[in-house]
Order: structure tokens, then sequence, then C-alpha cells
């Protein structure tokens, strides 16, 4: 009877499935590399937020019934952000206070992120990649707001049977601005 307990259900593995999914787009070499994201713990946490948000972002056009995938989801992110936390070595009474900061950013961006797209306005989108991503009002976004929109699209098209069964894509990460030198 015990170790009912420590079974894990198929509908965990489902979930984890789709979270490990969202969190290897979100790591993708080409963010950083072509994007200007930093390859650093907080860089990182804003590739796996704007991943997750587009996740989210679908959801909303489900059933309420059905937008409990997305609550279990965020459950698992904030499982997986307090594990992180405790791996990189913050103390056990200072873990609740960063994940009520990493919540509050998390719903910061999320609110600008979803605002900017159901604006239309591009300038919209590629100003929050760069304050929050960039973490630089003036950075060029360009072409990581395109893959953010074309992103959405593609995930709004996924059937949510499909979603709910542990599985996504996502569209290529395009190439990102080229720096220019004497060479080009």
């Amino acid at each position: 009877m015990i170790l009912g307990l420590f079974r894990r259900s198929a509908r965990d593995a489902t979930i984890e499935r789709l979270y490990g999914a969202i969190v290897a787009q979100a790591r993708e070499p080409a963010f950083f590399r072509d994007h200007g994201v930093p390859d650093t713990v907080d860089g990182r946490f804003e590739m796996v937020v704007l991943h997750v948000f587009l996740v989210l972002h679908r959801l909303k056009q489900e059933s309420e019934e059905r937008r409990e995938l997305g609550q279990v989801l965020f459950d698992l992110l904030f499982a997986d952000f307090d594990r992180a936390l405790r791996e990189l070595g913050v103390a056990d009474t200072k873990v609740p206070k960063k994940i009520r900061q990493m919540s509050q950013a998390f719903y910061g961006r999320t609110k600008a992120y979803d605002e900017a797209l159901a604006s239309g306005e591009g300038q919209a989108l590629e100003e929050a990649l760069a304050r929050n991503v960039r973490a630089d009002a003036t950075a060029d976004t360009t072409a990581l707001a395109s893959y953010v929109r074309a992103a959405a699209a593609d995930i709004a098209a996924i059937p949510y049977a499909t979603l709910a069964g542990g599985s996504i894509t996502f569209p290529p990460v395009p190439k990102g601005p080229q720096p220019k030198g004497p060479l080009s």
C-alpha cells in the first residue's frame, strides 16, 4: 500500500514529457549564440518562461477543464525551479522568497507577452523581449519576435489531444542578426 505513494501516474509522465520538450526548446543553443540571450541562469530562466508562456497562451483557447493542463504545467515549472535553486546551493530558508520573486517575474512576463501578441503591434513584442529576455531595451529582437509569433501560430494549430498527450513541436530557431564587420 505504501508503495502506491511513490508510483508515478501516466499523467505525470505525460506532463513531464511536455515540460521536457519545452525546456529542450528553451535551451536551444541558437537563442544564446545568435539572439544575444545571456547564457546565464537568468537567461535560461527567461527562455523557459517564454516557452511555457507560449503553451499557456495556446491553452487559453480551451475550456476551463482543459486549461487545467496549464496549471499542472505551471506547478511542474515551479517545482523544477525549486529543485534547481536547491541544487545551486540556495539555503532552504531563502528558497521560498526566491520562488516568490520568480513567480512575480513569471506573471509580469506572461502579461507583457500576452498583451503584446494580442495587440498585433510588432514593436510591443520586440520591446517586451528586449526588456526581459535581453535585459537591454535597445537590443534588436526582430528575429526573436518573429520566432515567438511563428511559435505561437504553430502551437495554436496543435490539437489539444496532442498537447495533453505530452507532445509539442516548435518551429526552428532562426538565425539572429549577424554582426557587421570589416568582411561583411
